[in-house]
Parts: structure tokens; C-alpha cells; sequence
């Protein structure tokens, strides 16, 4: 799916594409037994920011709109791109130990809840609400997008 996603070449369709493999992903999270990530995995990624990109093609009227055949140049490039990408983890995963920790005490969603929402040291709130103000300002962007600029009528 996020190949079909990359390669598609109507836009729809490809936000479609990865709202699939999204929602693969959360699937792989709760076959680990990760409920926590897999239900943030639906809830922001799959159900957010895909409803924010389907209602951006909408309000811009572009929904049967294609997407412009990349060029042989940029193809090669995206490629060495993404093979340096890949080296990249495949080095930095290499190069640390990762050590097993066995938990001492079993932590369920409210205690996660309160840790990420907190407002207190290690907290998460400050950063939960900048990220926010930055989706509603994508979309009033998107707003002021579609709508273009109006033409003056000149009266005779």
C-alpha cells in the first residue's frame, strides 16, 4: 500500500493508499500487543491527518486530478535518496547495543495519558498544542488556497 501510495498517480487514490498502510501499521502495533500505539496509530494518523488530507483535495477541487509523471532525473534522484536513507538506519541501528529492560511496574493508559498530557516535568502538553495551532493553520491555509483570489468586477 505505501508503494501504491508513491506511485499512484491520482491523488484520491493515493491518500487512500495510505490510509490503508496506516492502518497496517496499527495492526502490526496490536499483533505486538502494543494496544496503546496501535489505538494513537488510528486515532491521529489514520483517522486525523488522512480526514485532513481528503478534506485539502476536496476543498481545493482537485480530486480527479493527476499527479505530473516525475521526471527519469528526478526518479534516479529520489531513488539515492532513499537508498542513503535507508543506509543511514540500517547504520545507526547497527552501531547501538539495544539492551532488554525488564519492566519493574506494569503501566496502563491512564498512567500513559497522564505522563504524555502532563503538564509537569517529562510532560507533553506544550507540544501537543503547538502541533495543534499547526494543523489549524493548514487548514485555513488550505482555505484561503481554494478560494483563490476574486477577480474585481468593473461596473459600467
Amino acid at each position: 500500500m505505501a508503494i501504491a501510495s508513491v506511485t499512484s498517480r491520482k491523488i484520491l487514490r493515493a491518500v487512500i493508499y495510505l490510509l490503508m498502510s496506516l492502518l497496517a501499521i496499527a495492526a502490526i502495533y496490536f499483533m505486538m500487543e502494543y494496544n496503546f500505539l496501535g489505538a494513537v496509530q488510528m486515532a491521529v494518523y489514520a483517522g486525523g491527518i488522512i480526514i485532513l488530507f481528503i478534506f485539502a483535495v476536496l476543498l481545493v477541487h482537485q480530486i480527479e486530478g493527476k499527479l505530473e509523471e516525475p521526471s527519469t532525473g528526478r526518479k534516479i534522484g529520489m531513488a539515492a535518496f532513499s537508498l542513503l536513507g535507508l543506509g543511514i538506519t540500517l547504520f545507526t541501528i547497527y552501531s547501538h547495543e539495544f539492551k532488554v529492560v525488564e519492566a519493574t511496574k506494569a503501566f496502563d493508559v491512564k498512567d500513559i495519558g497522564r505522563g504524555l498530557l502532563g503538564t509537569g516535568e517529562g510532560g507533553f502538553i506544550l507540544p501537543f498544542e503547538v502541533i495543534s495551532i499547526l494543523l489549524l493553520a493548514a487548514m485555513i491555509g488550505a482555505i484561503i488556497i481554494a478560494k483563490g483570489q476574486k477577480k474585481e468586477v468593473k461596473s459600467s
